[in-house]
C-alpha cells in the first residue's frame, strides 16, 4: 500500500441530537424522534432518520411536521447531554491522531497524513477504525470521508448516510467533484454561488474555465482557496487552536410582536446578563455594543458605547434603556418585536487594575465573582435579577461553533 502525499478524513455524526435522544431512550429507536427548543419550541432543531423519510427537515413547524407524522415524537432539547457526548467522541478522535479539528458540535476534520505507516492498512480499514472508535466511545455511529484534502473529505462524508464511509483517493478527488455543483461545496454558499454564475461557473468542473486571479481579486485568499476546492486541491490545514473571539454575543427568539417594553426589556436583560457573564469567564471587557431587536419591518439596531470597557451587565443594560427609549420607543409605541440580540464588540483583555478601582469598583467586582462562582457550581442564573426568575423556559441550545474548550465551550440562548 503506497501512502497518500496528505489523508484526511471528516467524521459527521448521524442527526446527532436524535440519534442521543433515541439512545438514551431504547423505547424511542426506530421510531420518529425531532428535538425542539424546550417543550414549548415550535421549531424542529433535527429529525431522527425515520422522522426524515416521511420529508420532516430542521427548521419545519411541528405542527407542519405532524401533519406528515402523527405519531412523530417531541423531545426538548438536553444542551448539556449533547455537549458531554460530543466532548466524549472528540476525545476518543484524539486517540486515532492527535491532529484534529473540532469543525463543529457533532464534526471533525482528521489529518491522518503521519499516522498511514502506523496503521499500515487501506484508507478503508483505517475509517472502519474511525468508525467503531466513535461507536465504543459513544454507542453512536456515524459517517465518514477520507480523501486527500479537507473539502472534498466532507463532501465525501454526506454521500453514504447514515453510518457510510466513502473514500475518494486525491488523485480521482478533480474528477469525482466534476459534476458536483460548486454550492454542494462547504463555504460556498448562494451569494458566492451567484457570483461565480456570473462566470458560466455552476459545477465544480467549470471552475478552470476562469483565471484564479478572478476569485482572487474579488475574495483574496478565499477566492484562491474556492478555485483550488472545486478541483479537489484544498490546501487548508487542519487548525487544532481555538482563535481568540472577535466578538461575543447572544440572541433569543421571542413571542412574535412583542410591544410591551417591560417585556422586552426582560429579555434584553437577559442577554446582557449573559454577555456580561461569558466576558468575565474568559477574562475580556468591551467598550461597544450591539445592540438590536428584529421586527416585521427588519433590524432595528445600534453600536453604542460604555464610558470604560466593561463587563457588568448593569452597565450594559444602562445601554439598553438608551436604546429602547431613543430608537425602539420614541412614541411610547415601538414596532413589536419578534427576536432580540446584544453583542460584545472589539474585545479587550481584561487586565488587573486594583490600584485604579475604586472602593464601590471593588466591591461590585467581588460581587459579581461571588455570583458567578455561585451560577457555575449550581447551574446558569442559580443567582439572578429578580425580573430574571420568570424567564422564557426555552432552554439554552448548542451553538454550531461549539467546542469542547475554550471561549466556544458555551450554550447560546
Amino acid at each position: 500500500m503506497s501512502n497518500w502525499q496528505r489523508m484526511i478524513a471528516l467524521v459527521d455524526m448521524n442527526a446527532f441530537f436524535a440519534s442521543i435522544e433515541q439512545l438514551d431512550r431504547p423505547e424511542w429507536r426506530g421510531r420518529g424522534v425531532c428535538v425542539t427548543n424546550g417543550r414549548t419550541g415550535t421549531c424542529i432543531i433535527t429529525a431522527s432518520y425515520e422522522a426524515r423519510a416521511r420529508g420532516i427537515k430542521t427548521g419545519m413547524r411541528l405542527r407542519e411536521a405532524r401533519g406528515l407524522m402523527p405519531d412523530l415524537i417531541q423531545a426538548p432539547s438536553r444542551p448539556y447531554r449533547y455537549g458531554q457526548m460530543s466532548a466524549s467522541i472528540m476525545a476518543a478522535l484524539e486517540l486515532i491522531t492527535p491532529d484534529i479539528e473540532i469543525f463543529s458540535v457533532d464534526e471533525a476534520f482528521l489529518d491522518l497524513t503521519e499516522c498511514q505507516e502506523f496503521y499500515n492498512c487501506s484508507p478503508e480499514a483505517i475509517g472502519e477504525k474511525i468508525k467503531q472508535c466513535v461507536y465504543e466511545a459513544s454507542g453512536l455511529k456515524c459517517s465518514v470521508g477520507i480523501s486527500g484534502d479537507k473539502t472534498t473529505a466532507k463532501w465525501a462524508a454526506k454521500l453514504q448516510k447514515p453510518d457510510g464511509l466513502t473514500v475518494v483517493a486525491p488523485e480521482a478527488a478533480g474528477a469525482r467533484l466534476k459534476s458536483v455543483a460548486v454550492t454542494e461545496l462547504c463555504g460556498i454558499g448562494s451569494g458566492i454561488g451567484r457570483y461565480l454564475a456570473q462566470y458560466g461557473i455552476y459545477q465544480c468542473g467549470d471552475m478552470t474555465r476562469i483565471p484564479i486571479s478572478v476569485l482572487a481579486s474579488r475574495f483574496g485568499n478565499l477566492g484562491r482557496r474556492i478555485w483550488l476546492m472545486a478541483q479537489g486541491l484544498d490546501p487548508d490545514p487542519i487548525h487544532k487552536e481555538i482563535k481568540p473571539p472577535q466578538t461575543i454575543g447572544h440572541g433569543k427568539v421571542i413571542p412574535p410582536n412583542t410591544q410591551d417594553k417591560n417585556v422586552l426589556r426582560v429579555y434584553l436583560m437577559h442577554m446582557s446578563e449573559k454577555v456580561a457573564a461569558r466576558l468575565r469567564r474568559y477574562d475580556y471587557q468591551s467598550r461597544q455594543f450591539g445592540i438590536g431587536v428584529h421586527t416585521r419591518r427588519g433590524w432595528i439596531s445600534k453600536k453604542l458605547q460604555t464610558e470604560q470597557p466593561t463587563s457588568d451587565g448593569d452597565q450594559i443594560m444602562a445601554l439598553v434603556d438608551f436604546f429602547l427609549n431613543v430608537y425602539w420607543d420614541s412614541n411610547s409605541s415601538g414596532p413589536g418585536v419578534n427576536q432580540v440580540h446584544i453583542g460584545a464588540l472589539e474585545l479587550l483583555p481584561k487586565y488587573g487594575q486594583g490600584e485604579l478601582f475604586s472602593g464601590d469598583d471593588m466591591k461590585r467586582e467581588k460581587l459579581l465573582a461571588t455570583i458567578d462562582a455561585v451560577n457555575h457550581k449550581y447551574g446558569e442564573f442559580a443567582l439572578c435579577k429578580a425580573p430574571l426568575v420568570n424567564r422564557s423556559d426555552m432552554p439554552n441550545v448548542i451553538s454550531p461553533a461549539w467546542r469542547p474548550e475554550g471561549h466556544r465551550n458555551t450554550l447560546q440562548t
